[in-house]
Order: structure tokens, then sequence, then C-alpha cells
């Protein structure tokens, strides 16, 4: 249940990306872990392999998963894992869909813009990104039924990106956020343990996609669902 906010103009991207996973789940910080993909870095989940987000600064190319609900009635030891997805998208092959794949959210970002690839378990569905600042989570971009796109995504529209406090201005955003009790279902650094997942909030990353290049960043949190 991780979040992105996304801000998409005429010069490129910029993004704040938090991810939610089971704490007993190892992963790796921000780096190139990946010999077959020579130069891409990413946040590596330990167990599969694969990675959350994913960077080819040479083809200025970002990826990001997120998990969405789905209509398979398939075991998790049987499905095939996501965490290809976003590194063959920055080596530029965007998913098509399986059968034996759960859902996923697969925001991508590219000089040529950024859409999200969104699979249930038999359709794969494509959104563009519009200009402006946007939420995903679990469902659609800007899903209003979704509680803390409904409650935050007005705040994230009211600073915009596009100056030099920038990511400044949208990391203090993200901890006014984290005041909210992390159970809440409005909250973005989230404890969804009492919604039936075992995940929490463990980081978060800034990215900006243009021209002048690809700047990723990664913040861990102190402790799961938790600021500080």
């Amino acid at each position: 249940m991780c979040t992105v906010v996304i801000e998409v103009d005429g010069t490129g991207a910029r993004l704040l990306a938090v991810r939610d996973e089971d704490p007993l789940r190892e992963w790796d910080a921000l780096g190139e872990w990946w010999p077959e993909h020579p130069g891409v870095i990413g946040i590596r989940d330990r167990r599969a392999g694969g990675a959350w987000l994913a960077v080819d600064p040479e083809s200025r190319r970002l990826a990001v998963l997120l998990n969405r609900a789905d209509v398979l009635d398939l075991p998790d030891e049987l499905a095939v894992s996501r965490g290809t997805l976003a590194l063959a998208s920055v080596a530029g092959v965007s998913p098509s869909g399986s059968e034996r794949m759960h859902g996923f959210n697969l925001l991508e970002v590219s000089p040529a813009g950024a859409r999200v690839l969104s699979w249930d378990g038999t359709t794969l569905c494509e959104t563009p990104v519009p200009t402006g600042v946007h939420m995903i989570a679990h469902s659609d971009l800007d899903d209003p039924e979704t509680a803390r796109i409904a409650r935050w995504l007005p705040e994230f529209r009211a600073h915009p990106t596009q100056d030099e406090d920038w990511p400044q201005s949208w990391i203090r955003l993200l901890a006014t956020t984290a005041e909210m009790d992390p159970a809440d279902d409005r909250a973005i650094i989230r404890d969804n343990r009492p919604h039936g997942y075992p995940t929490q909030s463990l980081l978060y990353c800034t990215a900006s996609v243009g021209a002048e290049g690809v700047d990723v960043r990664d913040h861990a949190l102190p402790a799961p669902a938790h600021w500080g």
C-alpha cells in the first residue's frame, strides 16, 4: 500500500514515493545492485532480488512499483514476482501483464512523460499522468475513494515543486502528514496491520527527471511507520 505523489510539467517530473513493506522482508538502500543492468540504481528487495524503485540515469527512465488489488485466486507462493517490472521498465520493456502475477500499478517516468500501467489480473490499462500534481496508491490515479489521496492531494497541490525549495517543501509536508496516527486510513506514513496487511512504511524517496538528468535520493525511516 505504497504512496506516490508526482508533479509533471513541460520540463519533466518530480516525485515523492513512500514504500510500505513487511519490516521482516529485508531490503537494500539505493544502489547499483544488478550486474545484468549496468548503471541502473534502485531499492532492492533481497528476498526476490527485484526492485521497488529503479532508475536508469543514462536513459532518464524511472519506475516505481505499487501493489494493486486483483481478481486472481492465486496463492502468493505460486505467483510470479512483480520485482522484475521496474527493472524491465527502465530498460525500455514495459509489462504486458501475466495471469500468474498479482495486481500492480507501475509508474513509469521518462523524458516522454509519465504514465501508470495497472494490472488487475486480467486486464492491463494505461493512464497518462497529465500536467499538474497527482497521487497514486493501490487504486487509480487521484482516486477520490482512497482516503489518503482525498485528504492530502489538495495539500500537495498547494505546495508545487517548481522552485528552489524542492524537495524540502514536500518533505516538510510529508512530516506533517506523519503527525496522523499511522493506523488512520488517511495516513501516508502507515501501519497497515489494522487493515489486514503486515506492511508498514519503511522509507521514502525523492526524485526529479528532466532534460538535465535524474536525481534520486532515499531516506530510511528511523523505525517502521515512524517519522522520527
